[in-house]
């Protein structure tokens, strides 16, 4: 009998990656097929409120520490080393998530399909020792938010960050505002001077904001645990940002990524390399204002790896794409550009930004679900478009990620 280990892996600042995937990233972990690993993830969004997400966590404070002469984690980002595009700092900020890993799994090979099954999620608790049973998030509504160049109220423009209590235990089912402020230029340790939010894990001074505690009072936000990225390494670049996501997964900001459900990608390069990151205690679809409440989180998973010569005549036949499924649907993820490093060259990293849209992503949901009916369910193309027409849900996944998301959910119990 082969007996499936289960396996750790702490979030530090030798165990994460901030801002990229990468093929060529060494391995965190190795695994075989079958096991088990609990995995401790990080949000970049702790330094927005040091004193509630980091002092005291002794993870949190080896990844975010930062001083004159010494950063932990340089890197955070797919851009240059040397900050030579805009002076923001190593990695420039073209990437922003915090990512634990990468995992090698060893019989992980490209064509075959590696899932990923999401057996628990809970909250990181605060270590701030005022604070017991708590965990805080932050919501930043932010210039790459849909929002940043329509609002309606002076100043214009403006980035907001709202900070939210959770219950730690889990047993208070919702979040509550605790307070917001407005961004204020703020000066990293280096001495860079940010007027917006443009890299990832600077410190906010407290001193240089305003706190206001009248936000959504009485509004009880609804926890919705989840991983905004789960990704393997794709094949097409060696440094990845992380914020588009693609057939890889990544950064798809599904709040149905959670507790009970399992995630299908398919394998690009040797050992899958899966990564986890951008944890969520809540969030809606379109991710509308920037983020979602940006928390800690720790998963415990179930990694299975399904070979490509045997998935002829099962639900993963043909699968080029992420695929997610829950107790109760089938769930397909279309984006802007399906393969977006393929799609648009060797300047694919910045022109994806330049050239996303809900109308192309979603016809490619539109073609994945077809292509999931026909493959998966055997249906010929004019079952599956009025089956599509008449049961099929699609809905925003999200517009603030380089690679506009639309997703289709089709329910399990329509099929006999």
């Amino acid at each position: 009998m082969n007996l499936k280990r289960h396996h750790t892996l702490p979030v530090n600042s030798e165990t994460v990656h901030w801002g990229y995937f990468s093929k060529d990233i060494e391995p965190r972990l190795t695994v075989e097929s079958g096991d088990f690993i609990t995995i401790e993830t990080l949000t970049h969004h702790a330094n927005d409120d040091a004193s509630l997400m980091v002092d005291g966590d002794a993870g949190a404070e080896s990844v975010f520490r930062w001083t004159r002469a010494h950063k932990n984690v340089d890197r955070r980002g797919a851009g240059p080393v040397d900050a030579s595009l805009f002076g923001r700092g190593a990695g420039e900020g073209l990437g922003v998530h915090l990512l634990t890993g990468p995992v090698y799994v060893e019989e992980a090979e490209p064509g075959d399909i590696l899932e990923v099954r999401i057996l628990d999620v809970r909250l990181r608790p605060s270590a701030n020792p005022n604070h017991p049973g708590k965990t805080f998030g932050s919501n930043a509504a932010a210039w790459w938010g849909y929002q940043y160049n329509d609002l309606i109220t002076e100043p214009r423009p403006r980035e907001v960050i709202t900070i939210y209590e959770i219950d730690a235990s889990g047993q208070r089912t919702w979040a509550r505002a605790l307070y917001n402020f407005r961004w204020t230029p703020q000066t990293d340790p280096f001495g860079v001077e940010h007027a917006t939010i443009d890299y990832p894990g600077v410190p906010v001074n407290h001193d240089t904001i305003k706190k206001n505690s009248s936000v959504l009072s009485g509004v009880r936000v609804p926890i919705r645990l989840h991983f905004g990225a789960i990704g393997l390494a794709p094949a097409e670049a060696d440094v990845v940002n992380s914020i588009p996501p693609s057939y890889f997964g990544g950064n798809i900001d599904n709040w149905r990524i959670g507790k009970g459900s399992s995630m299908y990608y398919p394998v690009a390069v040797p050992g899958g390399l899966l990564s986890v990151g951008d944890p969520h205690a809540a969030q809606g679809d379109s991710e509308l204002a920037g983020t979602a409440i940006e928390t800690s989180l720790t998963g415990d998973f179930q990694i299975v790896v399904h070979k490509k010569n045997q998935l002829t005549g099962t639900l993963l036949q043909g699968l080029d794409y992420p695929l997610l499924e829950t107790g109760a649907e089938y769930i397909v993820h279309g984006f802007s550009y399906a393969n977006y490093l393929a799609e648009l060259g060797d300047a694919a990293q910045g022109e994806i930004f330049e050239k996303s849209s809900v109308d192309n992503a979603m016809r490619d949901a539109f073609r994945k679900m077809r292509k999931f009916l026909m493959d998966a369910k055997g249906l010929s193309e004019d079952e599956a478009i009025t089956l599509m027409s008449v049961a099929a849900d699609f809905g925003v996944t999200q517009v603030v990620d380089g690679n506009w998301g639309v997703h289709g959910i089709i329910q399990k119990g329509i099929f006999p």
